[in-house]
Formats: C-alpha cells, sequence, structure tokens
C-alpha cells in the first residue's frame, strides 16, 4: 500500500502592532477571522493577544501571511477593512488567473473621487485595471456583465476630470432602445419620455455631486445627459464623454459615435454584449467594434468578469449560471 507523502507544515507568525485594535483585523464578532478561516479550511489560525500564528501547508501559509500584511496595509490609510474586501483580498492574492503586480491593498485603497464622506474606489484587480486604463488613454471600452461598475466607475472618472479641469463638461448618453417596452407609448413630452431610460446616469450622478448643483451644470451644458441620436453631426472638444449600454447600438451608430471624438476629450463606452435589446437580425455595434479596433493604438477593452461584480454575491451566480446555459 503506497503512502500519500504529507505536505511540508509550516508556520508563520504575525504580530498586530498595538495601534491598531484587534476588532479592525479580526472584525466585530470575528467575522473578518471567520472568512479567512473558510478560506483556508487546512491552515490552523490562533489568536493570542495581539499575536496571530498560522500552521499548515507551506503555500496556505504564505498567502495567511501575505493576506494578513496588505490588510495591515489598508487599515494603515484609516480604511476599514470588510468581509467582502476581505474576500477579494483572498481572491486576488489566489491569483485566480489575473497575474499583475498590483497587490490588493493598491486596488482597494485607490480612491477616484470623494463626496459628502463617501468614497468612491475599484474594488477587484480588473477594475483598477480599467480605471487606470481610462488615466492612460483616450478611447476606452468597459465590457462586462451587470453589476460590474463599469458605468459607475466611468462616471466616477468623469466627475474627477471636471473638477480637477482636465475637461470643461461631461456628456453620458445611451441609445434608445429599452427591453421590453417602446418609448412612444410613454406618456409626455420627448424629455419625460426619455427621462426615465436615461435615470440610472442621474442615479449615479446623485451620489458623486451636490444633488443642488446638478440642474444648474445641466442647465450651463456643463453636465448634458442625452439619447445617442442627440450626438449625430457634432465634434465634442474638452469632453468626457460616456456611452452607456453600448451594446444596444447598430454597427452605423457605434462608428457615428466615436467620430464624434474632437479635441482634448475622452471617450469611454461601456456595456454588455451579452444582453443585447436589439431587434432580431440587427448587429450589435459593440460586438462588431472589437473586432475593427482591436490593436488600434489609444483605444483600450477592459473586460470585466462574473467575479468583478459589487452587487449583492447572488447576482455574480445569476451571470454564471446564465453563462453556462448560454454556452
Amino acid at each position: 500500500m503506497t503512502q500519500t507523502p504529507t505536505q511540508p507544515q509550516a508556520r508563520a507568525h504575525f504580530v498586530v502592532p498595538a495601534k491598531h485594535p484587534m476588532v479592525s483585523v479580526l472584525g466585530s464578532g470575528d467575522a473578518l477571522l471567520r472568512v479567512i478561516e473558510n478560506a483556508f479550511p487546512s491552515t490552523d489560525i490562533h489568536v493570542r493577544g495581539n499575536e496571530i500564528s498560522a500552521t499548515g501547508d507551506a503555500a496556505e501559509v504564505a498567502l495567511v501571511q501575505r493576506l494578513f500584511d496588505e490588510m495591515m496595509l489598508v487599515l494603515r490609510t484609516g480604511q476599514p477593512m470588510t468581509e467582502d474586501a476581505v474576500e477579494r483580498s483572498i481572491a486576488m492574492l489566489r491569483g485566480t488567473g489575473e497575474g499583475g503586480a498590483e497587490s490588493p491593498a493598491q486596488v482597494l485603497t485607490q480612491n477616484i473621487l470623494s463626496n459628502r464622506g463617501r468614497t468612491i474606489r475599484p474594488k477587484t484587480l480588473n477594475q483598477k485595471r480599467y480605471v487606470d486604463a481610462i488615466d492612460k488613454h483616450t478611447v476606452v471600452f468597459g465590457i462586462g456583465p451587470a453589476g460590474t461598475g463599469k458605468t459607475y466607475l466611468a462616471m466616477a472618472k468623469a466627475v474627477q476630470a471636471l473638477q480637477s479641469k482636465q475637461v470643461t463638461r461631461i456628456i453620458l448618453t445611451r441609445p434608445a432602445v429599452e427591453a421590453g417596452e417602446r418609448l412612444g407609448f410613454l406618456p409626455g413630452t420627448l424629455y419625460e419620455k426619455i427621462d426615465p431610460y436615461l435615470r440610472p446616469l442621474y442615479d449615479a450622478l446623485h451620489d458623486m455631486l451636490d444633488p443642488d448643483s446638478i440642474p444648474r451644470l445641466m442647465a450651463a451644458g456643463t453636465i448634458e445627459v442625452a439619447p445617442l441620436a442627440y450626438m449625430r453631426g457634432r465634434t465634442l472638444n474638452d469632453a468626457f464623454i460616456i456611452l452607456d449600454e453600448a451594446q444596444n447600438t447598430n454597427p452605423e451608430q457605434m462608428k457615428m459615435f466615436l467620430t464624434r471624438l474632437g479635441f482634448n476629450s475622452k471617450i469611454v463606452i461601456t456595456g454588455d454584449v451579452t444582453q443585447v435589446d436589439l431587434p432580431g437580425g440587427t448587429k450589435s455595434g459593440l460586438r462588431q467594434v472589437q473586432e475593427i479596433l482591436d490593436g488600434v493604438e489609444d483605444v483600450h477593452f477592459s473586460r470585466l468578469t462574473s467575479t468583478d461584480v459589487v452587487r449583492h454575491k447572488l447576482v455574480s451566480r445569476i451571470v454564471d449560471a446564465y453563462d453556462r446555459y448560454e454556452n
């Protein structure tokens, strides 16, 4: 009978500096510690006073050691650790096929925008790379499922660019294609018909700016929220332009939009190629443009996945289930 060789056991010892209360590292009621223990079931983690030790498989113990180092780097910035942040840090350290130089602390402490005591930051490695790409490139595509922060992070970057005077205006647009309803049959004026459709963009703006200032900025033309058809024939200079729900553009609309780009402007195009609401037989401009612009200088494609979903955990499971069904 052959015996399986036992994995070499290793031990790591970690001392939490006195200035950090243990509750900030272990969580209220040891909630963070439980997340770590569940993620490393074969590793024995013991806490005594302000000392933490881990014993087990050498590779897993090394990951636990790195995790606590990263958590301390985040805590030193004054930002608290949450169960979600610990889970995301573990996923980043395990690699999940996303090798790279960025550490969890770099991702979790990158501030994009602060408003009324709330800070908007990337929460995953792909989100950080998406935000960094917006800084580096003139045209960026954010492609991924619902809940990955594609539009929200792009809007935070737009507001940041406006506040730092990199641009003089923000233009937010969506193609007027609806999931299962026709705008023409909604009551009211054109503006009132479009308004419910563009509501998600207004809601995000309200998170990022003083709500009282938004009507003033819109009246002055500093912020414009309009359907895609309103972009035709224009050249957009000194602007941060976001095209949301781009999977619902046809190829002609996508080309029309991209050629609106003026001097000192930046374009971010977001969409989910699995949720196309176009009439049957109409090709999605977002699907096609990936082939056309692949490799073009200063154009970047950021791809987000179910692991980047920052809504309820069940959303990423739903996205994965649909992917499996469709494949």
